[in-house]
């Protein structure tokens, strides 16, 4: 098995003594070459190379936008898809402040479980298949979103440029404040599923392809229980920003068995497709990295398009 193992050394979590324990796990099992990312899209370089040479494992070890960037490398678009693509298997090492994607797929937070798990599972020979995500030509592993999340993410990646680490306190204390200044405006999108009448007067909205999607230290947010990497995409669309009522749906989001719902939420678990249009230009954020600012993003599911190294579903 030839492998390519994915380091991103800027990474949160990501350390020199892990990485080598990584390396040296799948030196003991692989043909391995190791590379470092240097710049940002570079992962997406490497990932394409690994799939031209026709390698059999791309190993991510580092966050979200790391395991994205890799997907969007390797992986086609639908529409340039010829069969002919040779695709890796896709193994991911958590090396960031909050993994989402690893997590989803039962994969361990801490790096040396989560390796030791991959091994295991190598040695398992099995794969497992998920269905993922596109949002403006790009795939996405676990959540888009407009408005307040793609807010809070772009104030995160500003921080992130001054040197401040993504801590959960801090997405926490910046969600609040993107809050309050995101309350003043009015609702301004419109959201459109096959099926489904026109959903007018949103103030944001998340498109999320697994649950959970997102936590608060290690609390999972539960926006759209019943979606899955096997189903297709969950809509979650507020057309509120009262304090109170958001209070109280916060603490359904967090409940272990919840299942949100109000009567400003508009929610869907299992769509093929979402079509969402703003009057005025508003913020895209994919997996948590802010894309810019659009007036219209069109969302589809692609089901078992991608096979990982990761425990089977329960």
């Amino acid at each position: 098995m030839r492998t390519l193992l994915i380091v991103n050394p800027n990474a949160t979590s990501t350390t020199p003594a892990t990485r080598d324990l990584l390396a040296h796990a799948l030196e003991s099992r692989t043909q391995l070459t190791v590379a470092h990312t240097q710049h940002r899209g570079h992962a997406a370089e490497l990932a394409q190379w690994a799939a031209s040479n026709q390698m059999d494992l791309i190993v991510v070890h580092g966050g979200d936008g790391t395991v994205n960037e890799t997907i969007n490398g390797f992986l086609p678009l639908p529409e340039l898809d010829d069969s002919q693509a040779w695709l890796p298997r896709l193994g991911v090492i958590p090396g960031g402040s909050a993994n989402v994607f690893a997590r989803a797929l039962g994969i361990s937070p801490d790096p040396v479980t989560a390796t030791n798990q991959l091994i295991d599972l190598l040695t398992l020979d099995t794969d497992r298949r998920i269905g993922l995500g596109i949002a403006d030509d790009r795939w996405f592993c676990f959540s888009a979103g407009v408005g307040l999340d793609a807010d809070v993410c772009a104030a995160i990646d500003a921080a992130r440029a001054r040197g401040r680490s993504a801590t959960p306190a801090r997405y926490v204390r910046t969600t609040v404040r993107q809050f309050f200044r995101a309350k003043r405006n009015e609702p301004k999108v419109r959201v459109e599923i096959p099926g489904h009448e026109p959903v007018d007067g949103v103030h944001y909205a998340f498109v999320t392809n697994t649950t959970p999607w997102t936590y608060l230290n290690a609390t999972p947010v539960h926006t759209n229980p019943g979606t899955r990497f096997e189903t297709g995409l969950g809509v979650f669309a507020m057309r509120s920003m009262a304090v109170v009522p958001t209070l109280l749906l916060a603490r359904q989001l967090l409940t272990t068995n919840g299942n949100p719902k109000y009567r400003n939420l508009f929610r869907e678990d299992d769509v093929p497709a979402v079509r969402i249009e703003s009057k005025e230009p508003i913020g895209l954020q994919i997996d948590g990295d802010f894309i810019g600012k659009r007036y219209v993003v069109d969302f589809t599911a692609i089901p078992d398009v991608l096979a990982v190294v990761a425990p089977q579903p329960h």
